[in-house]
């Protein structure tokens, strides 16, 4: 395959995952309302098109037509630069999370994920921590005490819950023997799940995925009674608009990261699909189904836990990284080493 073709191939999938992405997130936020309003016993949006399925397209022309408002005091060319960092972190990290095996297409293979890299892994975490800098820059831009509290608690609170959750990481690829995303994916097969075998990783990846999202219960960074709105409160229009997509865009990312390091990625559970002598374009339908079902069964679970837990404090939100999850983490990337070890014996 020429480096044209490959170039053509990616920038198909690139499209292909933008417009999927895109269409989540945006549903996403009506899918949370409806959550919201189950858990609540209200009505929900229902106007704005068939059962409120329009009113995501109405918020996006409310804010287009909002004023963009920058602080006086404001530095304003890092002001407008931190929505954008914010949702290139959310958008790039998804290039390496597979969402089906490679399938043979015009006589090329082509696996079904943007970016086949060996080193997928450390790109995911590479990338994810540069989203700190996104909201802390944004808090200190803003000229404003409650933007930059904000701001600081979040580069706390995701400085403490990466180190849990690169431990957890950590496990995973010490029982795959590769950072590859789809090898991680292969090695689990149809059952032997990593959630299986090693549910304190998943318990503490799950936990950090909800910190490094800044999800409920650790909102801390946006909390309404202490910090008014948080690292963006002076922010407005498409601004804002852009830090609220990244927010659900990181959603995504880190339900596909659960379901591709511990959930078996895009394997049906208990059923070997490739050896049902089925068409190709069906086995691939049926495993890009399994992954998209996995990925609202675990959306659903972030939005379900949003409106069930209230939120922590701040030394709880402290006390649960470095007390709890840390240890946790670490006993856990060492049970796993020493039964690999005595296993290899």
């Amino acid at each position: 395959m020429s480096i044209w073709e490959i170039a053509i191939f990616t920038l198909v999938k690139i499209l292909i995952i933008f417009t999927l992405m895109m269409l989540t997130v945006t549903y996403l936020v009506y899918f949370e309302r409806r959550v919201s309003a189950w858990a609540q016993d209200r009505l929900g949006p229902n106007r704005v098109g068939w059962e409120g399925l329009l009113q995501p397209f109405a918020d996006v022309l409310k804010l287009l037509l909002k004023e963009d408002i920058v602080p006086e005091k404001a530095d304003k060319k890092i002001h407008s630069l931190a929505p954008v960092a914010a949702l290139f972190v959310a958008f790039t990290t998804y290039a390496v999370i597979p969402f089906g095996p490679s399938i043979n297409l015009f006589d090329y293979n082509i696996p079904l994920v943007v970016a086949d890299v060996n080193m997928g892994i450390l790109y995911v975490l590479a990338l994810t921590s540069l989203g700190v800098y996104a909201i802390t820059l944004a808090g200190w831009s803003s000229g404003s005490k409650y933007s930059l509290l904000g701001g600081i608690r979040s580069s706390a609170q995701m400085i403490s819950y990466e180190i849990s959750m690169g431990f957890s990481v950590g496990a995973v690829v010490l029982l795959a023997e590769s950072l590859r995303p789809i090898a991680i994916v292969e090695s689990q097969g149809i059952w032997m799940w990593n959630a299986w075998i090693q549910p304190i990783g998943f318990i503490t990846f799950v936990v950090s995925a909800f910190a490094e999202t800044n999800r409920l219960p650790f909102d801390l960074p946006e909390a309404e009674p202490e910090l008014v709105g948080g690292f963006h409160t002076e922010y407005s229009s498409m601004k804002f608009a852009g830090f609220f997509l990244a927010e659900y865009a990181n959603m995504i990312i880190s339900s596909g990261l659960i379901i591709t390091l511990y959930l078996g990625g895009y394997n049906v559970p208990f059923l070997d699909i490739s050896s049902l002598g089925l068409a190709q374009w069906l086995v691939v339908i049926i495993y890009f189904g399994a992954f998209c079902f996995k990925m609202v069964l675990v959306l659903f679970f972030f939005l379900w836990v949003r409106w069930s837990i209230p939120r922590f404090r701040y030394d709880q939100l402290m006390n649960l990284g470095w007390k709890v999850m840390f240890p946790l983490s670490l006993f856990n990337i060492i049970w796993v080493a020493v039964i690999i070890m005595i296993f290899k014996l």
